[in-house]
């Protein structure tokens, strides 16, 4: 390991960094698109089943094939890599944002309208707090996805630790695979941790009991 470490240790960091940037950028634009999407789909339900079963669908796409149709859109590099990332980052969100939204007890949103509150204060103030724990579980099972994927995104040059993975399996090299391999679990837990703590700060004292 330290002769791994003496080696190849400034390529360990550099592509750890790659890897992060590729998974926080797909993740985060997913939580952007993917949580409005999935609270506005708790006021239209009529056409919530139909949007969730397009990002459904979208889901079932092998992520091989996914990253080699971005090729002739958008090329090689990071770019295809985050958009199919996102795409696939999507669907634990919108899920569990809706489900979560549609869960909060009716008598709690008729007693924001009696307190006088809009439809938008009551989804800010009131839904989106009771929601929460299930809506950072949806984000915290995307990330671990996303996580773990974006190391099949070397396959098209946007670098990260699958370099190492992917060119100690071409070379039969166990150092190369368990040192692109470690780090990616690595970065999955530590992201699921990070993840949990922002959930039980942001789920109400009330759920609790």
């Amino acid at each position: 390991m330290m002769h791994f470490l003496s080696v190849y240790g400034w390529q360990l960091l550099y592509k750890t960094w790659q890897h992060i940037y590729i998974s926080a950028i797909s993740l985060g634009l997913g939580v952007i698109v993917a949580v409005p999407v999935g609270i506005l789909l708790t006021r239209a339900k009529k056409v919530a089943n139909v949007v969730i079963s397009i990002a459904s669908m979208l889901q079932t796409i092998p992520v091989l094939a996914l990253l080699a149709f971005m090729i002739p859109i958008f090329g090689i590099g990071a770019i295809p890599a985050i958009v199919a990332l996102f795409i696939y980052s999507l669907l634990p969100i919108l899920r569990n944002t809706y489900l979560g939204m549609d869960g909060v007890s009716p008598t709690l949103r008729d007693a924001a309208k009696g307190m006088g509150m809009t439809n938008w204060q009551s989804i800010i103030k009131v839904e989106v707090p009771l929601a929460a724990p299930v809506i950072m579980a949806g984000i915290r099972l995307s990330a671990t996805y996303v996580i773990a994927w974006a190391a099949l995104a070397s396959y098209i040059g946007a670098g990260g630790l699958g370099d190492f993975i992917f060119n100690g399996l071409n070379l039969y090299r166990t150092d190369l695979i368990l040192g692109g391999s470690i780090p990616v679990i690595l970065l999955a837990l530590i992201t699921d941790f990070l993840l949990g703590k922002l959930e039980l700060a942001l789920t109400p004292k009330t759920a609790h009991a």
